[in-house]
């Protein structure tokens, strides 16, 4: 992670409006109607795997084995990549994903995955780190399972797997971009639809053409609590996530240890009448080298969906803000650190910019004109949270790196975007978009003033495959 140098009060310095961002997000926990209704936590403009895995049999796989495959191509055309106008390019994102699961034991469970990722058309010094990975192990995991008094389950897991919580935008797998990320390390779950997770990780860094693999030691600690039957039409999530890193480079050049503790809670539920909101408050504290840690972030959304009209169209209104660096105090940072977040379409389609030191607003319009078909219409409008740090991308890497004087305007820029989900026969699910991305003044003084236009085309399918004596029923 690249930190800024900063220094903001976090939610001291959240502004009026910020704060009642807050208030509007504990006056919707509290303000529920008591009907019984389990509500996951997710964000819904992330466009997560839709449509069924498709089930086949096949004679030739043991009793205790089941195959899965997932097979995905995307096609996309940037008019004006990294801000260059003129810089145009088409590519074809490919991603294939086989897994095993055995089952040797009632108790214990194994599964493997590789993952083979390519990125064709596009200019080898053009090709992300996140667009290719030549076959490589993306999940490898010993799990046991067991119930303990009062049938409470419990699941232990060892190994390389997936971590990703609520909306994913503090901790996901990133199942958007072409490297999905997954972690090193161990978890332990205990509960169901009331439960607490807890594991010691390290994330893994992918190398295209040499074996993926994390860090040295653990460095990503994490206590996750999920409540799905506590409060009518909610799910509440608290959680604190913890990075610890031996060597970091402090602003003063100083070389020291990290620690830094984030705490905070997520929700989501539904309201009588059709109304809907989701949510997340966030801080963070701790050290980074000689450099105190103060930072925090948030967004809320609030909706309302009239399913008897037609098309069911759903109206959202959302705010976000992650804070950043006044420069007030040289030994402390304030720039919130995104942790491992799944960014696609947090601030926009093009996936231009990550949650720190920022702030959005944005409107959304869903439509869903037929059973399977789903619309996507979205404005935005992007601010920087202080102009004295930097601007970041999605990755967390500077886009627009800050003078000592500050920016001269805090006005990122405006995007407009729409998409579109089909799945087309249960198994085959296609995702379609566009997104148009208008730089704004302190995008234009400083080398990044070209517009940027997105298009891309999806097509993702899924399978298994288990012994016909095994097999579920369809």
């Amino acid at each position: 992670m690249r930190w800024a140098r900063l220094s903001n009060r976090g939610l001291a310095r959240f502004g009026s409006r910020g704060r009642r961002v807050v208030l509007l997000l504990v006056l919707s926990i509290g303000a529920v109607a008591a009907r019984a209704q389990d509500t996951e936590v997710h964000y819904i403009e992330y466009p997560g795997t839709l449509g069924k895995v498709q089930p086949l049999v096949w004679s030739g796989v043991p009793k205790w084995a089941t195959f899965d495959v997932q097979l995905r191509g995307r096609l996309e055309g940037q008019s004006s990549l990294d801000y260059v106008s003129g810089n145009g390019q088409a590519y074809l994102l490919t991603r294939d994903y086989e897994g095993l699961q055995v089952r040797p034991t009632k108790f214990l469970t194994g599964y493997i995955q590789s993952i083979d990722t390519h990125a064709l058309g596009m200019p080898p010094n053009e090709i992300a780190a996140n667009m290719r990975d030549v076959f490589d192990c993306r999940q490898a995991y010993l799990e046991g399972h067991f119930k303990l008094a009062e049938n409470t389950p419990v699941e232990l897991y060892a190994g390389r797997f997936e971590l990703k919580y609520g909306g994913e935008r503090l901790v996901g797998i990133s199942d958007w971009t072409n490297n999905s990320r997954s972690w090193d390390g161990f978890l332990g779950r205990v509960g169901d639809k009331n439960r607490l997770d807890l594991f010691a990780t390290s994330v893994v860094a992918v190398t295209p053409v040499a074996l993926d693999k994390h860090g040295a030691g653990l460095t990503f600690f994490g206590a996750v609590g999920s409540i799905q039957t506590w409060v009518p039409h909610i799910a509440i999530q608290p959680f604190v996530y913890v990075k610890s890193f031996p060597r970091v480079e402090s602003q003063q050049g100083l070389f020291g240890v990290e620690t830094i503790a984030t705490p905070g809670v997520e929700a989501a539920g539904t309201l009588p009448n059709g109304f809907n909101f989701d949510g997340l408050v966030a801080w963070q504290r701790g050290s980074y080298s000689n450099d105190s840690v103060v930072s925090s972030a948030a967004y809320v959304k609030a909706g309302y969906i009239e399913q008897k009209a037609y098309w069911k169209p759903r109206m959202m209104g959302e705010y976000d803000y992650a804070s950043g660096n006044s420069r007030q105090n040289l030994f402390t940072i304030n720039t919130f650190d995104q942790q491992y977040p799944s960014n696609h379409n947090a601030f926009g389609l093009t996936d231009l910019f990550g949650f720190q030191n920022i702030k959005e607003e944005r409107i959304n319009l869903d439509l869903t004109p037929v059973k399977h078909v789903t619309l996507l219409i979205q404005q935005e409008w992007l601010q920087v949270a202080s102009r004295f740090d930097n601007i970041y991308s999605g990755s967390a890497g500077t886009v627009v790196k800050a003078p000592a004087t500050g920016l001269l305007s805090g006005d990122i820029g405006r995007e407009f975007d729409a998409s579109g989900k089909w799945v087309i026969n249960d198994y085959l699910v296609m995702n379609a978009g566009v997104g148009h991305f208008s730089p704004g003044t302190a995008m234009r003084e400083n080398a990044h003033g070209a517009p940027l236009t997105l298009a891309y085309m999806s097509l993702t399918y899924r399978f298994k495959v288990n012994n016909p004596h095994t097999a579920p029923a369809p």
